[in-house]
């Protein structure tokens, strides 16, 4: 009785809610709602859209609205605009497109790369001599922490993540510990210079800071905050990070085998049906199946030499006739990634002195070079693009614009700001929870754009401040304190949208799971890290 009653209560949820939500969006154009249309009924609208998008975006099967985080997203948006928080025109301002056109173009980037076999190639490296999980974990942050640095980490966690959950099938290891590696320790390397995040960016460019100068005040902290990250991790995760039992490879082993003998049988059938039927077949019918069947047979002959054929000391033995076919072909795929990533480094750093004119173009131009090159229609590329991903972030952008104009967040840093001034050891950590707790509700680059020009101001009237360091400080918190919660950071939601969204590899990394590990985490290695800010 009581579960019947339970269902009838959802099913009757979502007409409710919606209702409710026509009914409160249409209020302000009756008379009594004209009336009553203060400033403080609109931050009262833009708390309560606000509070929605973000319920919808930590619990994506919400029971009373089990929409998803994309189509939550649009919900919050649309409430922003009917609620009259923010103009429509205003709203398809807020949405950042140099940010989306980034995370387009290396979308389009990973396919290519994984249609190249890159990623084959960085999973034998990343596995070389491996000691264990444990060895791996510490592998893939390092790998994160300074792809991050170099790419922004939002790009990071969009190639890598895809490539973390397929290592991880490969040793039968479980993802969560280091699906969560890679988007904290992304998060971690990205502060260390300033194109590794568009907060670091619009720092970096506020403050007037060089680029030798930002990296070499922030990266003893980074490295301090990787080395406490990786710890925490081995020490949350530790016993769930053995690689695959011997059983298990032997498993393997034997499957292996019997696939290729299987492929000798379909092989031996083949050349069977073509000896009868080449009675009945024109001359050029014989020469076409005569020709498909040499293909087939020669690749099964270096699977089988490569499965169990001859070995010498550096293993097994390859035909020179096979490396001389595919020779050039792979040499030109690692001279045009070498090209590609001095294209990019070299536009991303250019970036920094151009105030923002290099970055997401750059990305984008790498994307189309290896479009022109793959000589082919990209329909089936970019019908791999996670769209769903880019609808949530202009949702995002928007839901977060209309909640910063209610003004709570700017009150708020009003209210402490006689309290978090950098003059002393208490006024930093003081500072640096504020940022934090800010960068996890309106999000960390409308913080920085909100408090930067603030912090700046309060520690030049601050005797024993230094303005630098007050910048150096809050691109250091801003940044960690993404790892605080699942929201907390784009790139969280990226890991988690690409691995739940994966192919074949699907993993649901939740909001609960990501926080039990991130909060103790991110506070203890923000507190931490402190210290080495703007030591050298």
């Amino acid at each position: 009785m009581a579960m019947s009653t339970w269902t009838s209560i959802k099913g009757c949820a979502p007409f409710a809610i919606w209702s409710l939500l026509a009914v409160f969006s249409a209020f302000p154009l009756l008379p009594i709602g004209r009336t009553l249309g203060s400033p403080e009924d609109k931050v009262i609208k833009g708390c309560i859209a606000f509070a929605i998008w973000w319920i919808l975006a930590v619990f994506p099967t919400f029971p009373l609205l089990p929409i998803g985080r994309t189509a939550g997203s649009l919900v919050g948006a649309a409430l922003m605009v009917l609620f009259g928080v923010i103009s429509p025109d205003d709203a398809f301002k807020a949405v950042d497109l140099s940010i989306l056109g980034l995370l387009f173009a290396t979308m389009v980037i990973s396919v290519y790369l994984e249609r190249y076999q890159m990623f084959d190639y960085l999973g034998k490296a990343l596995s070389w001599k491996t000691q264990g999980g444990t060895d791996l974990l510490c592998r893939v942050c390092l790998l994160a922490a300074i792809s991050s640095a170099l790419f922004t980490n939002d790009s990071t966690c969009v190639v890598l993540t895809g490539f973390v959950l397929k290592l991880c099938k490969e040793k039968n290891l479980d993802p969560k510990p280091f699906l969560i590696a890679l988007a904290c320790s992304s998060n971690i390397g990205s502060a260390a210079t300033p194109i590794g995040n568009p907060q670091n960016l619009v720092i970096a460019v506020s403050g007037k800071l060089g680029f030798v100068q930002f990296v070499a005040g922030i990266l003893p902290a980074v490295v301090v905050g990787l080395a406490l990250n990786m710890a925490g991790l081995l020490l949350v995760y530790g016993r769930s990070l053995s690689l695959k039992p011997k059983e298990q490879a032997i498993e393997d082993s034997v499957q292996e085998k019997f696939n290729l003998a299987n492929e000798d049988v379909n092989i031996a059938s083949a050349s069977f049906s073509f000896s009868n039927e080449s009675s009945f077949l024109d001359d050029s019918d014989i020469e076409e199946k005569g020709r498909l069947l040499h293909v087939v047979q020669r690749n099964h002959s270096f699977n089988i030499e490569c499965a169990g054929g001859e070995r010498d000391n550096s293993g097994f033995r390859l035909s020179w006739k096979f490396l001389k076919e595919y020779r050039q072909q792979n040499v030109s795929k690692i001279l045009f990634l070498l090209f590609f990533v001095t294209l990019w480094i070299g536009g991303g750093m250019l970036q920094v002195f151009e105030a923002g004119m290099g970055l997401a173009w750059t990305v984008i131009t790498g994307a189309l070079l290896l479009t022109v090159v793959d000589f082919s229609d990209a329909t089936e590329t970019l019908d791999k693009v996670s769209y769903p991903i880019l609808v949530f972030f202009s949702g995002m952008f928007i839901t977060v614009e209309g909640f910063n104009r209610t003004g709570v967040p700017a009150q708020f840093w009003r209210a402490v700001e006689p309290y978090s001034r950098i003059d002393s050891k208490g006024g930093e950590v003081i500072l640096s929870v504020v940022v934090t707790f800010l960068s996890n509700v309106a999000s960390n680059v409308p913080t920085v754009l909100l408090l930067g020009p603030k912090v700046a101001a309060s520690a030049v009237a601050t005797s024993g401040a230094s303005p630098d360091k007050a910048w150096l400080i809050l691109a250091w918190v801003s940044t960690v304190a993404g790892n605080l919660t699942l929201v907390g950071s784009a790139a969280n939601i990226i890991v988690c949208e690409k691995a739940r969204c994966e192919p074949e590899l699907s993993y649901d990394l939740t909001f609960w799971t990501h926080l039990k590990y991130g909060f103790l985490s991110t506070l203890i290695i923000i507190i931490v890290g402190l210290p080495w800010i703007d030591l050298l």
